[in-house]
């Protein structure tokens, strides 16, 4: 049983001001402080670990604040007292006056109000909006266009600490570097692997990197992005740093309007045990989309990873949860199966790397296996992903081992996995 009020008390102050920095009506505010800390209360016995308690009551505050909100919405009460600056100006843009925000908002008409706060405060997609409002998606596009137009063309001052995300690309080979894979013996080494999980960038101030995918049998490069660190961040009281991601000629799976070029930014964290993600960001529609990990399924589904989001291990050796014998992979069945499974040497680009190899099964996401080559400074030398034979099969119709009858199969725990496409970065270049 934990001890509720002692939890309570380290964390009263922040919550206070998480909950009245969001509801500029202090009536209102103490209101949903009560609900939070009854809800939380009730729910406490469910809390299995109390490190995670911070995030978790946090979390009750923002749904609390949402429900609010979303009240207002329906009578159509659009409450600018509450709405902080942070809905239109932070971010990469940095933070501006509250006030000057205010006396912009207060400058537009009531149309030009509720749409900005329907789609910037409360988030909500163009087509919840429509069903909101009862008009047609195309309405609310034009809608928020003009919006936006009128919101910059009144905003009498321009955003302070801007970073301007340059096109400067290194081009990463157009062909995938031909590569051996051996075996060798000895014990696998311990390493300290600090990139983020599929991203292949440390978090940490000065780093940067460029990395492209190739799919196979053809070998040539589809996708590539380049990662850089730009300074420190904070999100909801937790500090990490932030990253800029430039995705040429992303996936499909990766675009964000369709087009060839997208950008995004991330807050990640790295401390003496784990490496996560803390938020996300990109513009869609002409408008910025802001996820952080007390944002749920919409958040973790696509960044969380690890219970909890405690994110991936940075000091990883074998824990014997998977074994790999050839192109025979099999698992202890649990979640976030992630291990070391051998030594291997690896020849690519003219170099030999001496490398562990982590399998990742199913922990990031299920139907996928990964191979993660790293040396011994753990920095990946290559990447490979594997589907299995019925990933996705609703989308692409046809099982894989009929898509890429070319490619290199995988049996793990006896289903049948296909190899689709590698990853290297500039380290091996």
């Amino acid at each position: 049983m934990i001890d509720f009020e002692a939890l309570i008390s380290g964390v009263m102050q922040p919550l206070e001001r998480f909950v009245k920095f969001r509801v500029g009506n202090l009536s209102d505010a103490e209101d949903i402080l009560q609900e939070v800390l009854t809800a939380a209360y009730r729910g406490a016995d469910t809390l299995s670990d109390e490190v995670m308690f911070k995030p978790w009551i946090l979390g009750i505050a923002r749904n609390k604040c949402n429900d609010y909100f979303r009240a207002k919405a329906k009578r159509m009460e659009i409450p600018l007292e509450s709405l902080d600056e942070t809905a239109l100006t932070t971010g990469i843009h940095g933070v501006t006056t509250r006030a000057v925000v205010h006396e912009t908002l207060n400058r537009l008409g009531d149309t030009d109000k509720q749409i900005l706060y329907l789609s910037y405060f409360r988030d909500l997609r163009q087509a919840e909006i429509a069903s909101r409002l009862g008009i047609p998606v195309g309405t609310v596009k034009s809608r928020l266009y003009h919006a936006k137009q009128q919101f910059r063309d009144l905003y009498p001052e321009k955003p302070k600490g801007e970073i301007v995300m340059k096109n400067e690309r290194k081009f990463m080979p157009e062909y995938m570097p031909d590569y051996q894979i051996k075996e060798v013996g000895g014990e696998p080494f311990a390493v300290c692997w600090e990139e983020i999980m599929g991203w292949l960038i440390v978090p940490k101030l000065g780093e940067a990197i460029s990395w492209a995918m190739y799919d196979f049998p053809k070998r040539r490069r589809t996708e590539q992005c380049d990662m850089k660190v730009v300074g420190k961040a904070m999100v909801h009281g937790i500090e990490g740093v932030e990253i800029e991601a430039i995705e040429y000629d992303p996936m499909d799976c990766n675009r964000i309007d369709g087009a060839d070029v997208a950008k995004r930014r991330f807050v990640a964290q790295l401390t003496d045990t784990h490496c996560r993600y803390l938020a996300e960001c990109h513009e869609e529609d002409g408008l910025k989309k802001l996820y952080t990990f007390l944002d749920g399924d919409d958040f973790l589904q696509s960044w969380g990873f690890g219970e909890d989001n405690c994110g991936n291990e940075t000091h990883i050796a074998p824990k014997g949860l998977i074994r790999k014998d050839g192109n025979i992979v099999a698992t202890v069945k649990q979640p976030f199966m992630l291990d070391v499974v051998g030594r291997f040497e690896v020849q690519i680009n003219g170099k030999t790397y001496d490398t562990v190899c982590v399998i990742d099964a199913g922990a990031y996401e299920e139907g996928v296996v990964t191979e993660q080559y790293l040396d011994r400074s753990g920095r990946t030398v290559l990447w490979r992903r594997f589907n299995r034979n019925d990933w996705m099969q609703e989308s692409y119709k046809r099982p894989w081992t009929e898509l890429l009858p070319e490619n290199e199969r995988m049996t793990v725990d006896g289903e049948t996995y296909v190899h689709w496409y590698d990853c290297i970065s500039d380290h091996i270049l």
